[in-house]
């Protein structure tokens, strides 16, 4: 029987197939999904922001893009999952609010898209589709058994984009 698991923010969670991996409410956060299509198990994040203040540690990994990508990593690779076979794809990373800006003047969705990018990269790990950016929020499922993400978006170029 197969169970919808709700990852909330600054959470992240891994699981094995039927299962799906479902989050709510992406603006500027970005879900971060890793999947290894041969044993048929992910993982999703919901991240805020894209690292944690140096000197700081942080009891949520899922909280920050850096230490979400390094927990589902772990947890995944715990499960039988192997980094050479595990492919991610990234949703959200929008800018709601364009006057929010980071003290560098960057947009934080922006920021958050580009930190997943490069610490993905930096790992070896596949990024095989994103669905970031805009102004617009956006929910992701990643279905387990296909290793799809079903993106569902109120507004934008489309309500409802698979990838």
């Amino acid at each position: 029987m197969s169970e919808r698991r709700r990852v909330g923010i600054s959470e992240l969670h891994v699981a094995h197939a039927p299962d799906t991996l479902v989050t709510y409410g992406l603006g500027s956060c970005l879900s971060i999904t890793l999947y290894d299509p041969l044993i048929r198990c992910g993982g999703m994040a919901h991240t805020l922001l894209p690292a944690p203040r140096p000197g700081r540690g942080e009891a949520r990994p899922g909280k920050f893009v850096a230490t979400a990508v390094q927990g589902l990593l772990a947890e995944l690779l715990a499960l039988g999952a192997r980094r050479e076979r595990l492919q991610a794809k990234l949703v959200g990373g929008a800018n709601m609010f364009e006057n929010l800006l980071t003290p560098n003047g960057d947009l934080i969705g922006e920021r958050n898209t580009e930190t997943a990018r490069e610490i993905l990269g930096g790992l070896g790990i596949a990024l095989v589709a994103e669905d970031v950016g805009g102004n617009y929020g956006r929910t992701a499922e990643l279905v387990l058994n296909s290793g799809e993400v079903r993106v569902k978006s109120v507004r934008g170029p489309s309500k409802f984009l698979i990838l």
